[in-house]
């Protein structure tokens, strides 16, 4: 891998970057409540597009916000502003990532898929109420405008071809709750606010929410690591695989989720129990076994929408063997135009031959090839048994390769290391389909006791 093109400057980077923050930061006083230099947030995203088929719109957007007189419309022209700059720097750094990981990519394009139904009253309300928020923004946040959001959301959870704008916006209405009244809070997550209030408006241009181009495949499944978050209520687990076409075609890279709701009480290995019984994937990565495939359904991006009718498990698959032959081959996927962020990039990469080192603060680097990458040791999930000591004493790492804070990092998966004088591998999913260890045994069980109290105590509560 040429780790060295990850440090390389990109042309205009700084610049799509200091124009995002800037209306970022308009967006806490308020976009027609400017305040210092807040009127050139606009303007800068409105120069920053010149020249593009958004120019026209945009300017006009940036002139009414300035003038105080900016409507729906004229958000919606900022947030597809904004979402085009962002992009703009994810196909810069992902080409950047993809180069040095000397793999190709998938088609320019994803297909066309299928449009739900307008619900044009319910992206309308929708729209008001994220309008609303840019008004007073961050500082002028209260109660009365947060809970704007309530009914909008009510009415949209029942039809799951508009759960994701309603999820988006209850999680967003929640966050803005927690932090009211806004004139009394003295920081806001800026980027992050501005992320989800962009995403939003775009998802109710009609069209715009659309069910993912599918298809299906036949052919063998070799995963080669685990991500898995998790928070207070919910956890995910994200396998990363390189799929062989039985058709004999080029490999590619693909990924397969499933996420749940959980108590905040179920914590680290226990987890898994909440995870495995909705994708038998999790059990072949953990025991280091391929999944035959046959017409798993597939989007245009790579992810498999996992089904265990169509897949059953296969031969034994080594991952560090699979990243180190079929890793660096496979095809990456196309990346749908609404997911085109900085923060969505993890690609899957195979490092060796590194040296790594700890400073006094305790923040991890690997030296690769003369080229330092910083290691992101607090992505290592407590579910498992890899560990930051294992990473820093480790020869051989599956990483994904993601960018955050200016920089390219690297969150491992897993890792070879030596112990007792015989090197072995760490993975961060080691015990997604059950384990033997003993610290991943006790969790196992102090979860088991805790879904038996919460179980027993729902029950008496249905009772009543």
């Amino acid at each position: 891998m040429r780790t060295g093109l990850l440090t390389e400057p990109l042309d205009g980077l700084d610049e799509a970057l200091e124009a995002v923050d800037a209306f970022d930061r308009a967006l806490v006083a308020g976009l027609l409540r400017p305040q210092a230099d807040g009127a050139a947030g606009p303007a800068r995203l409105a120069d920053a597009v010149a020249g593009t088929p958004l120019a026209a719109r945009v300017a006009e957007a940036a002139a009414k916000a300035a003038a105080g007189v900016a409507g729906e419309d004229h958000f919606v022209a900022l947030a597809a502003a904004r979402t085009a700059l962002l992009g703009s720097v994810h196909d810069a750094l992902l080409a950047r990532v993809e180069e040095a990981a000397g793999r190709t990519r998938g088609a320019d394009t994803a297909p066309a898929a299928a449009e739900r139904p307008p619900a044009a009253n319910l992206l309308t309300a929708a729209r008001a109420w994220l309008s609303d928020l840019a008004r007073c923004g961050w500082q002028g946040l209260d109660h009365e405008v947060v809970s704007g959001a309530a009914e909008v959301v009510s009415a949209m959870l029942p039809d799951p071809s508009r759960r994701r704008l309603a999820t988006l916006l209850d999680g967003f209405a929640a966050e803005l709750a927690a932090s009211c009244p806004g004139a009394s809070a003295e920081r806001f997550p800026v980027r992050r606010w501005a992320d989800l209030w962009s995403r939003g408006m775009l998802l109710t241009v009609p069209g715009a929410d659309v069910a993912p181009a599918t298809g299906t495949v036949d052919g063998r499944l070799l995963p080669v690591g685990i991500d898995l978050t998790e928070h207070a209520t919910a956890a995910q687990a994200q396998v990363h695989a390189v799929f062989e076409p039985a058709d004999g075609s080029a490999s590619r890279l693909v990924r397969a989720a499933v996420s749940v709701p959980k108590p905040d009480t179920v914590v680290g290995a226990g987890i898994w129990q909440l995870l495995r019984p909705h994708m038998s994937l999790l059990a072949a990565a953990g025991e280091g076994r391929s999944m035959e495939l046959t017409g798993m359904p597939v989007t245009a991006e790579g992810d498999l929408l996992w089904s265990d009718e169509h897949a059953r498990p296969g031969e034994p698959a080594e991952a560090f063997a699979t990243a180190r032959v079929a890793l660096p081959t496979a095809t990456a996927p196309v990346t749908a135009p609404l997911d085109r962020h900085p923060a969505r990039i993890a690609v899957p990469v195979f490092l060796e031959g590194y040296t790594a080192r700890t400073d006094d603060d305790g923040r991890l680097t690997f030296t690769v090839a003369g080229t330092e990458l910083a290691v992101d040791t607090d992505r290592i999930p407590a579910a498992g048994p890899l560990t930051p000591e294992a990473v820093a004493t480790s020869g051989a790492c599956i990483a994904l390769i993601r960018w955050d804070a200016g920089a390219f990092r690297v969150q491992p998966l897993a890792v070879e290391t030596t112990v007792r004088k015989k090197v072995t591998p760490v993975h961060a999913g080691a015990w997604a389909g059950g384990t033997a260890d003993k610290a991943g045994a006790r969790a196992e069980k102090a979860a088991t006791d805790a879904a038996k109290v919460l179980s027993e105590r729902a029950g008496r509560l249905l009772r009543k």
